[in-house]
């Protein structure tokens, strides 16, 4: 459901002079393009030839992903951006060519959970058997291939001037790789969230936290109009900003609110947001799926949020329905207090001053000690 679109890199890697893999490139890309668009898809065209890599050069082993070539770090950069890969190869010898196994090889984390397709050349077996070469090398990377594939006989698919001469059974073919790629890269998606280093081990078995991006906004639309409404009508009230608010006018918010997201098998859990206002630190918009309240989500995201504080707020502010009691006996317990009555909008503002910074040391995962990651709470979102 993320509002952002397929990143799908088609990798041409002969770069001997005169090669087929440019037109067949060309070919696969303009073949795609309607297709891409129907699926949300950004197809991005790259010649190996012209990543300008030398054989591995790096110092490093590539898991430690440390990089001090930059012609690695600029490759790094462009197969971690990339959801998937179409690889357009020439089969060399019953085996890949080695431009394709010397890019494999320079990296490690960045392939990992994505699919790759396959489209190759060649004369008596259409280069299959360097699609089986490959097969076995990208396994080893976590890369996940795909059953379709486009297996071209030069004699058959080319023209007398090198250009391929496409026919339905090859469009398809290629179409089939497509739609198969797209399919596996959203079904692959949490692996590779969950694996990215920024990602923090969440409070459920195999739930993890990361900073919500404007990419985002679709799922965070449905979390909060799922949250809201038990919160609305607790508050007698439909005048809440998150039940009515546009995708559009979250993907807003989020690129200027940091907010954490609690994610599980791509499904957006809870979520909590927090900045900087004045001379205060304020967290609004604490959410939690209502099938998963009672599971100390809500306040393993309130005690994430407080430790992001920036040293010189004092003081934590948020804010939540008058009427919304189990909301208030969660935020009381966490040291909160509201010094006003409710204001004209129904809602109760509660503050708590900032623990002295404890100086330098580790700290736990999310901001959250092991032993409340199992706390119990029946947290419900907030109504700022």
């Amino acid at each position: 459901m993320s509002t952002k679109k397929t990143r799908v890199l088609v990798l041409v890697c002969s770069s001997r002079p005169g090669a087929l893999g440019p037109a067949v490139g060309s070919w696969l890309a303009e073949t795609l393009t309607p297709r891409a668009a129907e699926l949300g898809v950004e197809l991005v065209p790259l010649s190996l030839g012209d990543l300008g890599l030398p054989f591995l050069d790096e110092e490093e082993h590539p898991s430690s992903g440390v990089y001090r070539q930059e012609h690695t770090r600029r490759w790094s950069a462009l197969v971690d951006a990339a959801d998937g890969f179409i690889v357009v190869t020439p089969e060399y010898n019953y085996g890949m060519p080695a431009t394709l196994k010397n890019a494999l090889d320079y990296l490690g984390r960045e392939w990992a959970w994505k699919p790759v397709g396959f489209v190759s050349y060649g004369n008596t077996s259409a280069g299959t058997r360097s699609v089986q070469h490959a097969k076995q090398v990208v396994t080893t990377l976590r890369l996940v291939p795909l059953g379709a594939t486009v297996a071209m006989r030069i004699r058959d698919a080319t023209t007398e001037d090198g250009l391929v001469r496409a026919d339905d059974a090859l469009t398809g073919a290629a179409v089939g790789v497509l739609d198969e790629l797209t399919r596996v890269a959203h079904a692959l998606r949490p692996l590779r969230e969950s694996a990215r280093p920024e990602a923090v081990p969440g409070p459920l078995p195999g739930s993890y936290a990361r900073r919500l991006t404007p990419d985002d906004a679709a799922e965070v639309t449905v979390l909060q109009r799922c949250c809201w409404v038990d919160e609305a009508l607790a508050n007698g009230t439909l005048a809440v900003p998150a039940l009515d608010e546009s995708v559009d006018e979250v993907r807003a918010w989020l690129a200027s609110w940091p907010t954490t997201g609690l994610w599980r098998d791509g499904r957006l859990l809870g979520m909590v947001r927090a900045r900087r206002e004045g001379a205060d630190w304020h967290i609004g918009r604490l959410a939690v799926a209502p099938d998963l309240r009672g599971e100390g989500l809500g306040r393993w995201l309130l005690r994430a949020a407080e430790s992001t504080a920036e040293q010189t707020c004092r003081r934590l502010v948020l804010f939540t329905g008058a009427a919304s009691r189990r909301n208030l006996a969660l935020y009381e317990s966490e040291g909160y207090q509201a010094p006003a009555p409710a204001g004209a909008d129904g809602a109760v503002r509660l503050t708590k001053d900032r623990a002295p910074d404890p100086g330098p040391g580790p700290a736990p995962a999310g901001g959250v000690s092991p032993r409340d990651r199992t706390a119990s709470s029946s947290a419900r979102p907030l109504l700022r």
